[in-house]
């Protein structure tokens, strides 16, 4: 069973923390920690570093210097753990875009998932909304992951093809439209309005999008179920 502190955990995205946290900070001297521990301290570091950076001066402007002084981190250590900005970059979106989705997925199915459907979307969508919106400097990633290349967008199809698990439940779509093709069409939908927000600055205004964003994911299936009504009123008492 996962502890409140790990599930706590779980939602920390690059970006949220700074690298040179007290805390965060390898002493010299003898140490408790293995080199595996060190190595994945310091790599946290450096996504935070990158988020940050990145949010700062745009990917494009964002120099390896710049990162590892923003993650308190060495150089030489940047290029233990990576092969370069692209690989660092990369790395940040698909930890934290994997982090936003669990999160999203946990309260889908809190929601009562298949037995409540719209519900679920609804509690999933707004978990993906606050948690870009308390963490900025990753929500930045959302625009900027594009400025990264073929590895960038590549990515970024893992995210939007991810969010299909969250139509596993949904009711039959119009007769005669190709489902997958609609569900692809919906998550663009999402996509790009959060993509708008987060290009515009409106970063503290992403969960107003909620209203919105449910409808647009809800509405292609919701005339099945009033078809249904419909063709079964229930009965007068």
């Amino acid at each position: 069973m996962t502890s409140a502190r790990g599930a706590e955990e779980e939602l920390v995205l690059p970006g949220a923390r700074t690298g040179r946290e007290p805390e965060r900070s390898l002493r010299p001297g003898p140490r408790r920690l293995s080199p595996e521990q060190v190595a994945s301290r310091q790599r946290e570091r450096l996504l935070d570093g990158m988020a940050r950076t990145v949010a700062a001066n745009g990917y494009t402007g964002a120099r390896i210097s710049d990162i590892c002084r923003a993650a308190g981190v060495t150089r030489p250590v940047f290029y233990e753990l990576f092969s370069g900005k692209e690989d660092a970059m990369v790395a940040a979106y698909r930890g934290g875009t994997q982090t936003v989705v669990r999160a999203m997925q946990r309260a889908y199915e809190e929601a009562g998932g298949a037995a409540s459907w719209p519900a679920a979307v609804r509690a999933g969508l707004q978990v993906l909304l606050t948690l870009l919106a308390q963490t900025p400097a990753f929500a930045t990633m959302v625009v900027e992951i594009e400025s990264v290349g073929p590895a960038g967008r590549r990515a970024r199809a893992e995210l939007l093809a991810s969010f299909r698990r969250f139509f596993t439940d949904a009711p039959p779509g119009p007769p005669g439209v190709a489902r997958a093709e609609l569900v692809d069409a919906v998550v663009g939908a999402v996509h790009a309005s959060v993509h708008r927000a987060v290009d515009e600055g409106r970063l503290a205004d992403l969960p107003d999008l909620l209203d919105v964003l449910v409808h647009v994911v809800v509405a292609p299936f919701a005339h099945v179920a009033q078809e249904t009504r419909a063709a079964h009123p229930t009965p007068s008492p």
